[in-house]
């Protein structure tokens, strides 16, 4: 569970910045500052933080109850049904082959979101504008010159 909401996070992570929106950290700063209008895309949504907090509210709470009414707790976990359009699901060896590779990418995910973070942390920018800079000038822009991620 927590890797499909890693691989989610680092897609959008990378998705917002490379669509030329900003970069990740930075969204959410809308929500600190009083009469400012979030935006999706680059659009105004013209719902108000509390709106927005409810009805995740009741989307969340609808997957998790349409997901709690499976029994059987290896169900639960891998859904089927509507949750598997492409019936996916439908051949026992395939099903584990893919078990396996959505927690191989789900680690790597989580990896690479803490990355993300502390990336922000030592540069001030995001994953897209670093691997620019680094592009540019490998042997000036990398983890030993920024300061921050060698100690010496």
């Amino acid at each position: 569970m927590n890797g499909r909401w890693a691989m989610m996070a680092v897609a959008g992570m990378l998705t917002v910045e490379a669509l030329g929106y900003g970069n990740w950290f930075d969204a959410p700063k809308w929500a600190l500052t009083e009469g400012t209008p979030a935006t999706y895309l680059g659009n105004p949504i013209p719902i108000d933080l509390k709106t927005l907090a409810v009805i995740e509210l009741f989307l969340m709470g609808g997957a998790e109850a349409k997901r709690n009414e499976e029994t059987d707790p290896e169900k639960r976990c891998y859904p089927g049904g509507a949750f598997d359009p492409f019936g996916l699901s439908k051949d026992p060896t395939k099903l584990e082959e893919l078990k396996l590779k959505e927690i191989k990418n789900g680690r790597l995910a989580m990896f690479a979101s803490v990355g993300f973070f502390c990336q922000y942390a030592a540069t001030g920018t995001g994953p897209v504008q670093n691997l620019i800079d680094h592009i540019e000038d490998p042997f000036n822009v990398n983890f030993a010159t920024n300061g921050v991620s060698l100690p010496f």
